[in-house]
């Protein structure tokens, strides 16, 4: 008989320990899907943050002292991008690695349109219709802004202003 007592009494320790482990397993459970879902939650507010960076830094970039054409050109208050300058910056471009915070900077002259796109080069620089830049991680989602793209052009031995339209695009990386 007191064998017998001791053995349910094991039987009912044993259950009381696996039912604890079986709680314990269930609330682990419970808390890595909560910890989940709060980080697939951070991840895009992560995304929405940098898409928030990348559009307000390409409605400033135009205006920042490495692309802004300033009063050069007659074009004091409208968004102007130096082209000069930004092919200058294009070949230091190591340099700005990770100084505004976004994956890529593209400035793409949209009129007078070209045929086929045309990345430029020292070579092959003004007959040419996109310059890139990467000065950050992978390329991810491009914000656009319309901009005056103008540089410094030449006929028959006379400088002049020369204004054309554009996009000035940067890209931020989708971490979704």
């Amino acid at each position: 008989m007191e064998l017998n007592k001791h053995k349910k009494a094991q039987m009912k320790i044993q259950q009381t320990a696996f039912m604890l482990l079986a709680v314990t397993l269930f609330f682990a459970l419970i808390g890595l899907a909560f910890v989940s879902f709060q980080l697939s939650g951070i991840k895009e507010s992560v995304t929405e943050l940098e898409e928030k960076n990348a559009r307000l830094l390409v409605s400033k970039l135009a205006d920042s002292p490495e692309f802004s054409c300033g009063e050069s050109y007659g074009t004091k208050d409208i968004s102007c991008v130096d082209m000069d300058k930004v092919m200058k910056l294009k070949e230091n471009e190591a340099t700005y690695k990770g100084f505004w915070g976004v994956s890529e900077i593209h400035v793409r002259r949209i009129y007078p349109k070209m045929s086929e796109n045309v990345i430029c080069t020292p070579a092959n620089y003004p007959n040419c219709n996109v310059i890139e830049m990467r000065v950050g991680g992978r390329g991810g989602t491009f914000v656009p802004n319309y901009v005056s793209l103008c540089r410094k052009d030449a006929n028959n031995g006379r400088t002049y202003d020369k204004c054309e339209m554009g996009l000035l695009m940067v890209s931020y990386e989708d971490r979704q």
